[in-house]
């Protein structure tokens, strides 16, 4: 990160949030599972944090207790995506990520989907539209991580008054059509639509993919999140695994846990589409050049769920791969970092 005071401006919002005795634990479970003392392995966590910015979950998800200096150098951590996104997104723009209901109006017609929004509808029209659906996909506005996200069904809806105000005091007021997935994306992980992310970066007409990755759920709900014990497997440019499958949770996953399915041998359908069609949205709002697309391959092609204007990051595991470096190295190639 080479502006300071965006890398100072991280690290106090980091020692805001701070809490010592998570960061504690955590340095003793990556001790324990990378075989190091965990005093040793606290101070170079401390360290790698105010010195490179690194937060404490890229230093356990990365597993930079085993990397070197130089290795971990090649990584684009959060902290590098949060400078990103202040040199180059303009906060103007920001709503239009931030808020799901101005992004769906401004996005709609990539959306293949219909959505509504509760507090503009009598709990009739809210009775016709669920009915007609049978399950929809139930947001808060304004949330991240999967948090506010929840799926419901017209068959267990009893009066329609009390299920609109309850709708209304969760502030799930924005509705969704249920995306049916591809078979493809079924086989591995059926109790969840699971999401493709390609994190982009356009400027000056250029497009390019800053990581490119697959999400899948485990168990039955709404969301693939990490959070909500799903994980990832990094792609390659034709969208194949390129390993097994990982998460912040620091479970390596050769199989699903559920169905079985390899996650080292998947491969996305319809590759050249999901990228095209993230080229296309980007195209749409060039003041924000760096944002993460959650994308959901259809039988009737991929279709935008949402864009994010803090991407994060989506890194090389190398407990899981084998490959002691990250992408920092490709995207400075096409990011003035």
């Amino acid at each position: 990160m080479s502006n300071l005071s965006t890398r100072v401006g991280y690290l106090i919002e980091r020692a805001r949030v701070l809490n010592f005795g998570s960061v504690v634990e955590r340095a003793k479970q990556t001790a324990q599972q990378h075989s190091k003392r965990w005093p040793i392995v606290l101070g170079d966590m401390l360290i790698e944090s105010a010195v490179h910015g690194t937060n404490f979950q890229d230093y356990v998800d990365w597993d930079f207790a085993r990397l070197k200096n130089k290795e971990r150098r090649t990584y684009l951590t959060n902290g590098i995506s949060a400078y990103i996104v202040e040199k180059y997104n303009d906060p103007e723009y920001f709503k239009y990520l931030e808020d799901k209901v101005e992004f769906n109006k401004r996005f709609g017609e990539y959306l293949h989907r219909e959505w509504f929004l509760v507090t503009e509808h009598t709990a009739e029209e809210l009775r016709e539209f669920l009915t007609r659906q049978e399950k929809v996909i139930a947001k808060v506005p304004v949330s991240n991580s999967g948090y506010g996200v929840d799926l419901y069904f017209a068959k267990d809806v009893e009066n329609w008054e009390e299920f609109r105000e309850f709708l209304i005091k969760r502030d799930q007021i924005l509705l969704e059509e249920y995306i049916i997935q591809h078979d493809a994306l079924a086989a591995v992980a059926p109790g969840v639509v699971n999401t493709t992310r390609v994190t982009s970066f356009f400027k000056d007409g250029e497009f390019n993919v800053v990581s490119f990755a697959q999400k899948f759920g485990v168990g039955n709900g709404a969301s693939d999140q990490q959070s909500f014990g799903g994980f990832f497997v990094l792609l390659d440019e034709k969208g194949h695994a390129v390993s097994p499958g990982y998460g912040s949770h620091q479970h390596i996953y050769a199989n699903h846990p559920e169905t079985g399915a390899s996650i080292p041998d998947f491969q996305l359908p319809q590759v050249e589409d999901v990228l095209a069609l993230c080229e296309e949205v980007a195209r749409q709002i060039p003041e924000i050049p760096y944002i993460a697309w959650d994308v959901v391959v259809t039988p009737k092609g991929p279709v935008i769920v949402e864009g994010n204007r803090t991407p994060g990051a989506y890194e090389n595991k190398p407990t899981a791969t084998g490959v002691w470096t990250g992408s920092l190295p490709r995207v400075r190639e096409f990011i003035d970092i």
